[in-house]
């Protein structure tokens, strides 16, 4: 069977598909970005042959089996229903769309062409998640009391860095929820089950920032807070800081009737690609759980991006690729990007109601 071909939509977050792709054995064959000097310079570092400005063109003319869209994600819609039309397989980046309403297009699209869908949550793919979540499926942690989950990057934590789309509302739907929360939330629902209702505040840490272009203020969050209780009737404190001073961490902290576990990955330390985990039985405190990292060692040589790309996005491309072969559906789905996209909305709503609690 010929390798599977790839084209990938933005080139962000977006090149970290390239190696992930690459090292399962397929060709990237197009990419596309707008700004043609910095995608050639990528397309030529990766050994792609073709470089487009505008999506449609590359569809229309490389037509990839695969398309990754890590594009704004006002665009998202647009060009999965116009890739699957055209028979090609879909990996999209979150947030899946800009509401729960555009997500039902595109599932219902992947279902009409027959194609693999998935939504790009790479953060259940850690060696320390994968154990969290095995633990909590053989009842580790018991009925759930509570759970408190935090995602701090600083990425925009200077007030003179340079606007992106990031920072405009109408292009990204969220702030920092949607580029970070939304991994919280979809690590939540795979461990915990659904959401019931929350409660949410939001702000901006600079009034000083615009977005691209500089016409208007940004309107995207870059810290939020929220306050959620589950379908179970467990409650979840779940916070995003894009701006925070010292620390660049996940962490996932839950407590139930049969015991404890604390996930941690902190990318400030070494080997942090396989995360950290701690565990408390009914007696004790928690201690450290043992894991293996079952990764290449390939998979952890080059910049910070190519190893986000081949630890955390390699194994769900290798989960898409299987898919693909078996002809069967995989998570995580569009399904699991509309449930998460739901839980956005209600966050959107609630701080724009000044943080009244919200059903979902």
């Amino acid at each position: 069977m010929a390798p599977r071909t790839v084209g990938i939509v933005g080139l962000g977050f977006g090149r970290a598909h390239i190696p992930a792709f690459q090292s399962h054995g397929c060709q990237v064959v197009a990419v596309c970005q707008r700004d043609q000097k910095v995608a050639r310079v990528i397309a030529d570092r990766y050994g792609v042959p073709k470089v487009f400005a505008r999506w449609e063109e590359m569809l229309r003319e490389a037509r990839p089996d695969i398309v990754v869209i890590a594009s704004p994600p006002v665009l998202h819609r647009a060009i999965a229903l116009e890739a699957l039309a055209g028979g090609a397989h879909v990996l999209c980046e979150k947030p899946l769309a800009m509401n729960v309403g555009e997500c039902r297009d595109m599932i219902a699209a992947a279902a009409q062409a027959g194609r693999v869908a998935m939504t790009g949550f790479n953060w259940r793919f850690p060696a320390a998640m994968q154990r969290f979540h095995a633990m909590v499926e053989a009842g580790a942690v018991g009925r759930l009391f509570q759970a408190h989950l935090r995602f701090f990057a600083p990425r925009w934590v200077d007030e003179t860095t340079a606007p992106t789309w990031r920072m405009d509302r109408a292009q990204a739907g969220h702030g920092a929820m949607g580029d970070m929360g939304v991994h919280m939330i979809d690590l939540v629902r795979w461990n915990f089950g659904e959401f019931k209702q929350l409660a949410a505040q939001a702000g901006i840490a600079y009034a000083s920032r615009t977005v691209p272009g500089g016409d208007r203020a940004a309107d995207a969050e870059d810290y939020c807070s929220v306050i959620a209780e589950l379908a179970s009737g467990a409650q979840v404190t779940l916070s995003v800081n894009r701006s925070a001073r010292g620390i660049t961490l996940q962490s996932v902290e839950a407590f139930g009737s049969e015991g404890a576990l604390e996930y941690r990955l902190d990318r400030d330390k070494p080997r942090w690609w396989k995360g950290e985990l701690r565990y408390a039985g009914k007696t004790g405190n928690l201690a450290p759980v043992k894991l293996a990292a079952g990764l290449p060692r390939t998979a952890t040589k080059g910049d910070p991006l190519e190893v986000t790309g081949k630890a955390t996005i390699g194994p769900l491309v290798k989960r898409f690729l299987a898919a693909i072969r078996k002809k069967e559906a995989a998570s995580p789905s569009f399904e699991d990007g509309m449930r998460a996209q739901a839980v956005l909305d209600a966050i959107l709503e609630s701080i724009a109601s000044g943080g009244r609690m919200v059903s979902i």
